[in-house]
């Protein structure tokens, strides 16, 4: 089978996610749910998550540089990324927005930023892990399909 080394270096990737906190059980969860539902609900739901987390550091980013911040609506997007992180199992990303809520609930400016640049290094980190794991699985697809 072609496919097999991929297949060695996807299970060694997602074994290093999970030994170094990036994924936790909710992303278990997931991929029991694609054996379910066939190829593919992986990788989407991944990158509907990635594209959504971007926009949300993004706008984070624009909302603690404003002269004043309005810390309701910075702790409203921390939130929802939060539950976004939770939901796909992006556990270093969660807990760092754990830390961003509390500065934020103190109306820590400068706390804020200091999360958010945290948040921006674990997603980014995290963004380029799913970006293999998410090339691996197609590489395999492509070979198993021969």
């Amino acid at each position: 089978m072609a496919s097999a080394p991929l297949k060695a270096q996807l299970t060694d990737l997602l074994n290093s996610m999970f030994a170094m906190d990036f994924l936790d059980e909710q992303f278990k969860e997931l991929q029991m749910l694609e054996e379910a539902s066939g190829p593919g609900f992986l990788a989407e739901v991944v990158t509907l998550f990635c594209g959504d987390a971007e926009r949300i550091i993004s706008q984070l980013s624009v909302l603690i540089n404003e002269p004043v911040v309005d810390f309701g609506k910075v702790d409203a997007n921390v939130h929802q990324l939060k539950g976004s992180s939770s939901s796909v199992g992006a556990k270093r990303v969660a807990l760092v927005c754990v830390k961003f809520r509390n500065v934020c609930q103190e109306n820590d400016k400068e706390g804020c930023i200091a999360a958010l640049h945290e948040i921006r290094h674990e997603f980014d980190e995290l963004h380029k892990k799913f970006q293999t794991m998410l090339q691996l699985e197609q590489q395999i697809q492509v070979l198993d399909s021969k």
